[in-house]
């Protein structure tokens, strides 16, 4: 698939929508830590070269694309606590995150591209869900650098807390090793206990 572009973007400008925001999230399969969602609203005459879907790109590429965008657009972040997610489930946890980072942007968006097939149900504004966002539109593709960023910056944090499960490398995916630090170390208040690997841990204690 090619890289991303702005044509849906530029749809909507003709459509009269004058603030577009991306939306992604990333964090929705590990095993521990929060789910993180970034919004972006790019300009189009300051969009930083080399924007793609995050999984795409070397993770150097990706900071110093992220940090980029960070310091020339308007951005925001939102999480999900690890309680949120086991309270509500890994899909509205996300959802909430969408909604947080999309409340923290300084301009008010006309309309949201949302990375997915579902629309957070309560969007403060006119959504658009973009299914595979992150490999078609720009925007979205911005907010899934910014997300992936920040959120691994926590697992490093989380990681020096709590040495031996690797988030500094997995970040909290469920890695043979992490599974592995989950038999030997057991539990620690940032594994979703909703999710089955922790969950069975939990059950035969």
């Amino acid at each position: 698939m090619s890289a991303p572009d702005y044509a849906l973007e530029e749809a909507a400008l003709r459509a009269g929508a004058r603030v577009i925001a991306g939306v992604d999230e990333v964090g929705r399969g590990p095993l521990a830590g929060p789910v993180t969602a970034a919004a972006v609203i790019l300009e189009i005459d300051r969009i930083p070269e080399g924007i793609n879907d995050s999984k795409k790109l070397s993770p150097k590429h990706r900071e110093v694309l992220a940090e980029e965008i960070m310091t020339g657009c308007d951005w925001a972040v939102g999480h999900a606590s690890v309680e949120e997610i086991d309270a509500l489930n890994i899909l509205r946890a996300s959802h909430l995150a969408m909604c947080r980072a999309l409340a923290g942007l300084r301009q008010r968006p006309d309309l949201a591209l949302v990375d997915g097939n579902l629309l957070p149900r309560d969007l403060p504004m006119p959504g658009q869900a973009v299914v595979k966002g992150d490999a078609r539109s720009l925007s979205i593709a911005a907010a899934s650098l910014v997300a992936k960023l920040l959120r691994d910056r926590i697992m490093v944090d989380l990681a020096q807390q709590h040495p031996g499960y690797g988030w500094e490398v997995n970040a909290g995916y469920p890695t043979k090793a992490h599974k592995q630090a989950l038999l030997d170390l057991g539990v620690t208040p940032y594994h979703r206990r909703s999710f089955k690997p922790v969950h069975n841990i939990l059950c035969k204690e």
